[in-house]
């Protein structure tokens, strides 16, 4: 009797749909994509659990809710770092500055919110053109556009040639998405963080003078 007088409450007092995701993205949090189950998501948000599936169809649809939040905020994470990044000098200097903002946004997402970050992968398909405003941070970009971004206020800053402009989001992105997943569950996941944060500075530095 109780469980159905917590699902009426929750209901009536709150919006229900907001409540179940609040509760994936906390299980995401904790124990990534696998932890994500649509019955403790309607356990924690208080509902019986018949109740998610006039929200959500399926863990499926609770999931890919759960990752377009995800990606929010890592989008929001890096906004935060390049805000952060130095303006001054050049504005060649500022876009170096700003490059490497959007890559320790990335690895410092990895480290702090390793569960959210891994329910981010996959990547939705069309992550390059997907204009979604629940897969954006405050800014109106998700992750990829951001770093695309960053990579045309270098061609405009004369730093990145415009032929070499083609495709270095992949390679500036697979770079440092490599770091981060040897560092959260790879062989680098065994070494002091101070290192591992100075591998991360490194590669920043490679990718920003190697594109």
């Amino acid at each position: 009797m109780s469980r159905v007088v917590a699902a009426r409450s929750t209901y009536r007092h709150g919006d229900l749909r907001r409540a179940l995701l609040e509760a994936g993205i906390a299980l995401a949090r904790e124990g990534g994509p696998e932890a994500v189950v649509l019955r403790e998501a309607t356990r924690r948000a208080g509902v019986v659990p018949n109740a998610a599936y006039r929200h959500f169809a399926s863990r499926q649809d609770l999931l890919d809710a759960v990752r377009a939040a995800a990606l929010a905020e890592l989008a929001q994470a890096m906004e935060v770092e390049c805000a952060r990044a130095p303006t001054g000098g050049t504005p060649a200097d500022a876009a170096r500055a700003g490059l490497r903002a959007v890559g320790a946004g990335y690895l410092r997402f990895a480290h702090e919110q390793t569960g959210l970050f891994r329910t981010t992968f996959p990547f939705p398909a069309d992550v390059q053109g997907d204009v979604d405003p629940a897969k954006a941070g405050p800014g109106g970009l998700n992750p990829f556009q951001l770093l695309g971004a960053a990579l045309d206020r270098m061609v405009e800053a004369g730093v990145l040639p415009p032929p070499r402009r083609t495709g270095a989001e992949f390679l500036a992105w697979a770079a440092v998405h490599g770091l981060a997943m040897l560092a959260i569950e790879g062989p680098l996941r065994h070494l002091p963080e101070a290192w591992v944060s100075a591998l991360g500075e490194r590669l920043l530095a490679m990718v920003e003078q190697g594109l």
